[in-house]
Parts: structure tokens; C-alpha cells; sequence
């Protein structure tokens, strides 16, 4: 499970979040109305739609990592945490790992690696039927994808900034939770950890009030982590 608190310890003063600043979150690469854009076209099957964009959205987040990835190390980055929560990795046994951010991430992206290069889970030949899990795999894979995203902002958003990559960051984000959204793919207690976040930036995109999850804001930390496949 997730933790909250250190033990016996009084929880520490929360740090300001940069992330937060108006001059940072005004930052994006395009003002498309990604609404429109997560939306399913016509003609188009769902599990079509549902693979191509978790697929792309795979690669654009392992990408966006890899942008910080030598400042988030074992020292620097000692468990996988976003603001006061801690996640913990289940191995294919359902045995519980703590481990590192970096061993945390590299689980999920070889996990979701397998997962869309395999032609049984993620079918790309004419006349091949997606499997019956394969919703349940897609919003698997979309909760370990919002635990990199939220821990590149809670843990790494400096060097984002360094990088002059908030842009692309808070872009991504927005698009990638509208999607979400759109498809009821990830628990809203899930995403509470980063609704301060969700709010500022996808508030102009005419999903404040959808699935926010605000009447939540106190259980971030609370959910726990699914077991790994």
C-alpha cells in the first residue's frame, strides 16, 4: 500500500510546488482543444482507439523521462514517490517490492513494452480480435503511466524547467488526463494526488468538471497499487 506518513514521524512542512506557478503552467507547445482531440471519431473501433493512443502515449512518457532520467537515481530518488505517497511494485507473483524511482520506472516501461509489442494483448494484423482483459490492461497501463508523470512533476520538475521542457510536459499531461477521462481509464482516487495540477491545467480544456475526483483531495495516498500481471 501506499504510504502517507513517514513512520513515527510528524509529517514534513509541505514544499511549495513550483509546478504550480501561473508562469509555469501557462507554458504548452500547442492550444489545441485536446477535448475534441481525445474524443472517438466516427467509424472507429474503441479498442482501436484505445490501443493507438496508450501506445503513443507510452512512448511520448518513456520519452519524457528519459529527458531527466540521470538526475533521478537511487541516491537522489531512493523509493517512487509523488508528493507523501510512496508507490511499491508487484512482481507477476503478487509479491510486494520496494524499490528505487529509477527501478520503479524501468519495471513499468519494460512491463508496458511487453505488453504493446505483444500481437495476442495488442493486435496490429487485419481480422484479430483484441482480447477480453484488454480494457483491464489498458487502465493498468494508464495508472503506472500517471505514477512516472506525477513523479516527474513532483520530484524533477527543476530540471524539466533547466531543460526549458515544462512545455512539453504540461502538454502531455493534459492530454494524457483528458484521455483518461474521456474513457473512465484511471480511479479519480488515483489521480487526487495531482488534482491541483489537473485543475489549473485542464480547466481550460473544459473538463474541470469532469471526474476530478476533488471531493477526494484528502485519501491521496490511499489507493493501492495493482499487482502486475
Amino acid at each position: 500500500k501506499s504510504k502517507g506518513k513517514p513512520n513515527g514521524k510528524k509529517p514534513a512542512p509541505e514544499e511549495k510546488k513550483l509546478y504550480l506557478e501561473p508562469e509555469y503552467t501557462k507554458s504548452r507547445i500547442t492550444d489545441f482543444e485536446f477535448k475534441e482531440l481525445v474524443m472517438l471519431p466516427r467509424e472507429i473501433d474503441l479498442n482501436e482507439w484505445l490501443a493507438s493512443n496508450t501506445t503513443t502515449f507510452f512512448h511520448h512518457i518513456n520519452l519524457q523521462y528519459s529527458t531527466i532520467s540521470e538526475f533521478c537515481t537511487g541516491e537522489s530518488c531512493q523509493t517512487m514517490s509523488v508528493c507523501n505517497t510512496q508507490y511499491y511494485w508487484y512482481d507477476e507473483r503478487g509479491k510486494k517490492i520496494k524499490c528505487t524511482a529509477p527501478q520503479y520506472v524501468d519495471f513499468v516501461m519494460s512491463s508496458v513494452q511487453k505488453l504493446v509489442t505483444d500481437e495476442d494483448v495488442f493486435p496490429t494484423k487485419y481480422g484479430k480480435e483484441f482480447p477480453n482483459s484488454f480494457e483491464s490492461l489498458v487502465k493498468k497501463i494508464c495508472k503506472y503511466l500517471f505514477h512516472v508523470l506525477a513523479h516527474i512533476y513532483s520530484s524533477h520538475f527543476k530540471e524539466t524547467l533547466a531543460l526549458e521542457l515544462h512545455g512539453h510536459l504540461n502538454t502531455l499531461y493534459t492530454h494524457f488526463i483528458l484521455f483518461i477521462r474521456e474513457f473512465n481509464l484511471v480511479d479519480p482516487k488515483e489521480t487526487t494526488i495531482m488534482d491541483d495540477l489537473t485543475e489549473v491545467l485542464c480547466s481550460s480544456s473544459g473538463s474541470s468538471s469532469n471526474g476530478s475526483g476533488n471531493g477526494s483531495s484528502n485519501s491521496a495516498g490511499a489507493q493501492n497499487h495493482v499487482k502486475e500481471r
